[in-house]
C-alpha cells in the first residue's frame, strides 16, 4: 500500500469516527423530546414553551395586549365552528346540498351551545368543531325565531368541556372594551376587539326579527362571526354578535350583538321546557294614521285600532273592546268601534312592532298598562299578559 492510500484512510477512519460522535452528542442533548422540538421548528409548528419563555413573553406585552391574550386562552376553547347541511331545491325541483357555517360557544358543561337562529335554521345536520379541534354532531334544542337565538347540544361523552361564564348586560357602559371571538369566513377562533359604540338600539333584522336593546360595537364581526360571544375584560359573555350595518358588504365598523340577559332567559326556557315562554295579549289590530284616522273619525291621528280580541285572551279578560260593525277603507274592509291602543306601559305604539318589541321585554304573568282611546275617552287598562303558543 502506498503512502499517499495510507493517508486516505486515516482521513477517512477519522471522518466517519466525528460523524458517529455528532450523532451521538445530539441524541445525548436533544432526547426524544428535544428532537421532537427540533422538529417541529423545521417544519414551522409551534413547539412546547417553558414556563420561563411564557414569562417573558407575557412581560413584553403591554397592558391591554395581555387582557387581549388572557381573555383569548380562557374562552378559545369553549367557542364552537358550527357547520351546517341543508337540501334546497332548485327551478326544475332538483335537490341541491347546501352548507352553511357559523360560530356558537359552550354555556354548560353538559354540551349546551349558544348561537343564532339564522345560523342553523332549516338545517338537516349540524357539526360542531370545538376550539381543540375535537368534533360533534348537534341537536337542535330550540329557538326563539323573534329574537334570532338558538340553542343546540352535543354530546361530550365524558369530556369535561370549557364553558363561557354569562356576564350582565345591563351594566354596559359606552367606551367599554369588547372582545369578539368566531370564525369569520371559516378562520376558526380569530379574535377582533373594539369598544361598545352604543347601547340601547332596536335593530330591525327583518320583518318579523329584531334586537332589542342591541349593543353597538366596532369590533369586527364578518360572514361567519354571528353566534359567537362578545366578550368583556372579566372573560364574561356580554352579548351574542349578530349583524353588521353593511352598506358596501364588507363590515363597515358597526356590528350589533343580542344582550346576553335577553339570550339567558330564552337558553334558561329552552333548557328547562324545550320552548320558550312569551308574554301574549291577544289582540289583533290594525296601525291607524294620516287619512284613515281621518276617515274614521278617530280622536288621534296615529295608534293601533283593536279590530279584534282574542276569546278567554288576556285582552279580552282586561276588558279591551274589539271591533262591532265592517266599514270599507280603500280596497280593504276592517273592523271598526273598537279600542284604539296609544301606549303601552307609557311607551308610544303606532304600529304592531312597537308593541312586539315592548312585549319582547315582559315574560308571561307581567302586568302590563294599555292606554286606549274608548271612543273620545282616554283610559288605563292593566292587562295581565298570558302565554303564546308556539314561536
Amino acid at each position: 500500500m502506498t503512502q499517499g492510500m495510507k493517508n486516505n484512510r486515516g482521513r477517512l477512519i477519522l471522518v466517519a469516527l466525528i460523524l458517529v460522535l455528532g450523532a451521538f452528542w445530539v441524541g445525548a442533548r436533544y432526547g426524544p423530546k428535544q428532537a421532537e422540538n427540533v422538529e417541529a421548528r423545521r417544519i414551522g409548528a409551534q413547539p412546547g414553551l417553558s414556563e420561563k419563555t411564557v414569562a417573558g413573553k407575557n412581560e413584553a406585552l403591554t397592558e391591554d395586549e395581555s387582557i387581549n391574550v388572557r381573555i383569548y386562552r380562557q374562552a378559545s376553547p369553549a367557542v364552537a365552528n358550527i357547520l351546517t347541511k341543508a337540501t334546497e331545491y332548485d327551478f326544475f325541483m332538483d335537490p341541491v346540498p347546501v352548507e352553511g357555517a357559523g360560530s356558537g360557544f359552550v354555556i354548560d358543561p353538559r354540551g349546551f351551545i349558544l348561537t343564532n337562529y339564522h345560523v342553523v335554521a332549516g338545517a338537516q345536520a349540524i357539526e360542531v368543531i370545538l376550539g381543540d379541534q375535537s368534533r360533534y354532531p348537534a341537536k337542535f334544542i330550540g329557538a326563539d325565531q323573534r329574537n334570532d337565538v338558538a340553542l343546540v347540544k352535543i354530546e361530550p361523552k365524558g369530556k369535561q368541556l370549557s364553558a363561557l361564564p354569562l356576564g350582565d348586560s345591563s351594566t354596559l357602559q359606552v367606551g367599554q372594551k369588547v372582545l369578539a371571538i368566531g370564525d369569520p369566513f371559516g378562520f376558526q377562533s380569530t379574535l377582533t376587539t373594539g369598544v361598545v359604540s352604543a347601547l340601547g338600539r332596536t335593530v330591525q333584522t327583518s320583518q318579523t326579527t329584531f334586537i332589542d336593546q342591541a349593543i353597538q360595537t366596532d369590533a369586527s364581526i364578518n360572514r361567519g362571526n354571528s353566534g359567537g360571544p362578545l366578550i368583556n375584560t372579566h372573560g364574561e359573555v356580554i352579548g351574542i354578535n349578530s349583524a353588521i350595518y353593511t352598506p358596501s358588504g364588507t363590515t363597515a365598523g358597526i356590528g350589533f350583538a343580542i344582550p346576553i340577559n335577553t339570550a339567558k332567559l330564552i337558553a334558561n326556557d329552552l333548557m328547562a321546557e324545550g320552548r320558550v315562554r312569551r308574554a301574549y295579549l291577544g289582540v289583533t289590530t290594525l296601525a291607524v294614521g294620516g287619512w284613515l284616522a281621518e276617515a274614521l273619525d278617530l280622536p288621534v291621528q296615529d295608534g293601533l285600532l283593536v279590530e279584534q280580541t282574542a276569546k278567554g285572551g288576556p285582552a279580552a279578560a282586561a276588558g279591551i273592546r274589539g271591533g262591532d260593525r265592517v266599514a270599507e277603507a280603500g280596497m280593504r274592509r276592517i273592523i271598526i268601534g273598537g279600542d284604539v291602543i296609544v301606549a303601552l306601559d307609557g311607551q308610544k305604539v303606532t304600529n304592531q312592532y312597537d308593541v312586539d318589541v315592548l312585549l319582547n321585554r315582559k315574560r308571561p304573568g307581567d302586568t302590563v298598562t294599555l292606554t286606549v282611546y274608548r271612543g273620545a275617552k282616554k283610559v288605563d287598562v292593566p292587562v295581565k299578559l298570558g302565554e303564546r303558543d308556539g314561536n
